[in-house]
């Protein structure tokens, strides 16, 4: 999904995963975390109820992810339906620092979060990806931890009524 189709290009947008892709990993290398104070790179939270009541939910987490005063993306993998681009707006999340990824082709949503994560041009990657397998998470974490970034996992289960 490309998201600027949608968007004026004097109006701040919300990028899609061929940006993200553009990005240079060329970056000054941030110092290595000490392993010792290892921090968890991947962390799952798991959401169930009504879509609203799952939204209004993340809605503030996912504002300050998007604040982060550091120069790297908050990435959204394969969020989903309810989860629109006007949705983030008015959550008030911040444009210029959110990316929405969504895989093409064969690609996975956890191949994708995997290869964002690993580029560390992301300081937080959030996929949607259902009950993590302990062999899921080992990778995710993996990735997160070589690009010194966070991936946290929304399992969620929305209820019709």
């Amino acid at each position: 999904m490309n998201t600027q189709a949608h968007t004026p290009q004097n109006q701040l947008a919300l990028f899609d995963q061929q940006a993200a892709l553009n990005l240079s990993p060329a970056r000054p290398a941030r110092p290595r975390k000490n392993k010792s104070a290892a921090a968890p790179y991947c962390s799952e939270i798991s959401l169930s109820g009504r879509a609203e009541q799952c939204m209004h939910l993340l809605a503030p987490v996912l504002k300050l992810l998007s604040e982060q005063q550091e120069e790297r993306w908050l990435a959204l993998v394969s969020p989903p339906a309810p989860l629109t681009v006007q949705w983030l707006r008015d959550a008030g999340l911040n444009p210029q620092r959110t990316l929405i990824l969504h895989p093409r082709g064969l690609q996975s949503s956890q191949e994708l979060a995997c290869q964002v994560l690993e580029l560390g041009c992301s300081h937080t990657v959030i996929t949607w990806l259902g009950p993590l397998a302990q062999a899921a998470r080992l990778r995710l974490s993996r990735a997160a931890e070589q690009g010194q970034a966070q991936s946290i996992n929304i399992s969620q289960d929305f209820a019709l009524s």
